[in-house]
Order: C-alpha cells, then sequence, then structure tokens
C-alpha cells in the first residue's frame, strides 16, 4: 500500500503523522491509550519521557568528545534566543499594556509559551534534519522544560531554580551514550538504527497528550498567541542560529513551538503569586491551543528552512532518516 513512502512525502511526515493521529484518538477516546500495561508504556503520553532518553542515548553514541564544544555552543545561543524573545516581549507588553496583555492574551500566557519550546518536537526534527551536534545541544535546551524561566522572567527569585538532579538526570542517556560510543565505535552502529525508529513514537506519545478541542476553547486568542511563539520566539532562534552560529537555521525553526509542559505554568505561577490568579484559566486555555498549533505547524515550517537554506545532510555527518536506514538495511 506505500503507507510509508506517503508519510515520507510530507514535511516532518514520521513526526507529524503519528502525532495528529495520537491527538484525534486523545481528543474522542482519551482513555483508549490509557488501558496500562505495554500500550500505555509506548503509547500514552506517560512514555514520552522514555523515549525522548532513548533518543538522547543513542545520539550519545554518536557523539565524538570532539564534538562536544559545538553542541554546548548550539545549545547555549538558542536557548538565550528563545529566552530572550519571551523575556523581552513579555517584558514589553507587560509595560505598556499591563498584565492583562493584549488582544485577550495576558503576560503570564506569553512569558510561558514564547520562552519555551517542545523538546519532543525539537529533537525528532533535528533527527530528520540535523546532525549529532543538533540533538546533542538538547542537554541544554531542557532548561526550557518547565515554569523556570517564566519564573526568572517575572522575578520570583526564590523559587527559580532547577535542582541538580533534574539537570543530571537530562544528561545521563546522554553521556552514557557517548562514554559507550567513544571507547568503542562498534556501539554507535549497533544503536545508530534507533534514531529513526524512535521518532514515530515520539511524535505518538506527543499528540498523546493533546486534546484537539483546545483550539476551539481559546479561539482567535489561541491563534494569535500560536503566531507569537512561531513568529518571534522562533524568530528569534531561526535569527541566531543563521547569523550568529552562521548554521542553515533548520535547528533554531525547530524550536518555534511550544512546550506542552507550559499548559501547567499559569497554576504553578499562581501558586507562588496570588496575583496572577485572575488569569489562570484564560492562559491556560491559549496555551494548550499554541501547544497544539505549533506541534502541527513547525514540521512544516522546519522543513521549508532545510530546504531554502540547507540541513545538515549537507554536512560531513549527520542523523540518519528512516529512509537511509531503510537503505543501508537493504
Amino acid at each position: 500500500m506505500r503507507i510509508l513512502k506517503g508519510i515520507q512525502r510530507i514535511p516532518g511526515g514520521m513526526m507529524i503523522v503519528p502525532l495528529l493521529l495520537a491527538a484525534i484518538i486523545h481528543t474522542f477516546a482519551p482513555k483508549a491509550l490509557e488501558i496500562g500495561s505495554f500500550t500505555s508504556a509506548i503509547f500514552s503520553s506517560t512514555g514520552l519521557d522514555a523515549m525522548i532518553g532513548l533518543q538522547l542515548f543513542f545520539v550519545g553514541t554518536r557523539l565524538k568528545l570532539r564534538q562536544a564544544p559545538e553542541a554546548l555552543k548550539r545549545g547555549i545561543v538558542l536557548l538565550l534566543a528563545k529566552y530572550a524573545a519571551g523575556a523581552i516581549f513579555g517584558l514589553l507588553i507587560a509595560r505598556f499594556f499591563g498584565l492583562s496583555g493584549i488582544l485577550g492574551i495576558p503576560v503570564l500566557a506569553i512569558f510561558s509559551t514564547v520562552t519555551g519550546a517542545n523538546g519532543g518536537l525539537y529533537l525528532s526534527l533535528v533527527g530528520e534534519y540535523g546532525g549529532t551536534e543538533d540533538a546533542a545541544a538538547m542537554s541544554l535546551l531542557n532548561i526550557h522544560d518547565g515554569p523556570f524561566l517564566t519564573m526568572l522572567t517575572l522575578g520570583v527569585t526564590g523559587l527559580a531554580h532547577i535542582p541538580f538532579t533534574n539537570l543530571l538526570a537530562a544528561i545521563i542517556p546522554l553521556a552514557v551514550g557517548a562514554i559507550l560510543g567513544n571507547l568503542d565505535a562498534d556501539f554507535a552502529k549497533l544503536f545508530s538504527p534507533g534514531l529513526p525508529i524512535v521518532i514515530p513514537f515520539i511524535g505518538f506519545t506527543i499528540g498523546a497528550g493533546i486534546d484537539l478541542g483546545s483550539i476551539f476553547t481559546a479561539g482567535f486568542n489561541g491563534i494569535i498567541l500560536a503566531l507569537f511563539v512561531v513568529v518571534i520566539g522562533g524568530g528569534f532562534t531561526f535569527l541566531a542560529d543563521k547569523y550568529l552560529l552562521r548554521r542553515p537555521g533548520y535547528a533554531g525553526a525547530a524550536l518555534a513551538s511550544s512546550s506542552g509542559n507550559s499548559i501547567a505554568n499559569p497554576a504553578v505561577i499562581a501558586s507562588i503569586d496570588a496575583t496572577y490568579k485572575p488569569f489562570v484559566q484564560t492562559a491556560t486555555a491559549e496555551i494548550a491551543s499554541a501547544v497544539v498549533l505549533t506541534a502541527i505547524f513547525v514540521p512544516f515550517i522546519t522543513a521549508f528552512v532545510a530546504r531554502k537554506f540547507g540541513s545538515g545532510r549537507n554536512d560531513g555527518e549527520h542523523l540518519p532518516t528512516v529512509a537511509e536506514d531503510a537503505e543501508v538495511s537493504r
């Protein structure tokens, strides 16, 4: 039936098709993927961390010591670019329009979405278009996840920290893979096929946590917030990738999304500072909408950037795609 070839013709298809399929299932039958045992372990949203951990391990086996400085540089530049985009834009909106924000979008929603990015989506996209250093940069980009940057921006310094154990836990899979791969190159050959294989599973587990109904709940405001995330947040990271890192820009484009964890940010912030309580319900619905919309459109944007400006496939070393892996197997 050539289903796989049809999926591969879609930009980011190996990520976006499973994501949309899972989102549809979760929207209309939310308990279907949560029946427990092995099904929930690999097909529900609870499996996302395991899938990302596996991909980081696989990437680590291909990461040579000489590539580590480049991976750190890319991670730092892209992290700061995404943070600066949300912080500057959010502070300007707060300065001129107050905490209620603009166009019905509270400042809390802007801080929560524009400063962060969907790490699973980024990993899958650079797995398709990028190189080992792009994927390894995820260890630093994990700082985007959760309310840390939002709290930091809002000045809640007493709680604005990431426990060292959390950072360590994010780095260990990559580090273990890197140790094995540098000790014996055969480990890289052994685990390399796992990179393209895990991408559809990451897409599905991301989609398993998305309710498409959130788009309608937030209405037009959710669409505008998604545009803020893509144009302002993604614009900053694309420009930083292209002109500071002097790269094609696909990695910056792959960060033009909103993290699913950001949906919980308004409630977390309001629990610390009651000033934001009136905005929690509105911000939460709008953020959920932005998460869904950016997860759908960012793969297409990244594919366009990769076609127009080039990708990691043009470098000497890149992560294998599903098609390439199948070709090697034959």
